[in-house]
């Protein structure tokens, strides 16, 4: 299992990667990265009328993911009144949320939710059970 420094600097690698860094030095620097992507949603906005976004996110954690990735480019997340829990709403041109966002979310998503599942089979393996597998399949009962 990853540490909490390798997943961190994992999830930076990933935003340097998507704002386009070609150098090693480029990909260490999260927060150039963050401002070449925000230079980008800029372009997208000159170009493109804002749509708004509905994003239903069951986990909380990936709910809080894009919440915070929205947020680190200056989008501002919000829920209309009503709507569940689960849905995050934004206002972005569509090049920056299908070129940009939802690839980053998606690849970020995945490495936290492989980071986070690993966790909670090492916790429930060593304080409950140390055998987490899937449960046996078994024929179903007759009718």
């Amino acid at each position: 299992m990853r540490t909490d420094a390798e997943i961190r600097e994992k999830l930076r690698k990933i935003e340097a990667l998507f704002a386009g860094a070609t150098t090693p030095g480029e990909r260490q620097a999260a927060e150039a990265a963050r401002e070449r992507i925000q230079e980008r949603l800029k372009k997208f906005e000159e170009t493109q009328n804002p749509e708004e976004w509905r994003f239903a996110l069951e986990n909380p954690w990936s709910r809080q993911l894009f919440v915070a990735l929205a947020r680190r480019y200056g989008l501002t997340p919000f829920r209309r009144h009503g709507q569940r829990r689960t849905s995050v709403m934004i206002t972005a041109p569509r090049g920056f949320v299908e070129g940009t966002l939802i690839p980053e979310f998606d690849e970020l998503n995945r490495v936290l939710v492989e980071h986070l599942n690993a966790l909670a089979t090492e916790i429930i393996a060593s304080a409950i059970a140390a055998d987490t597998s899937e449960p046996d399949e078994v024929a179903a009962l007759p009718p």
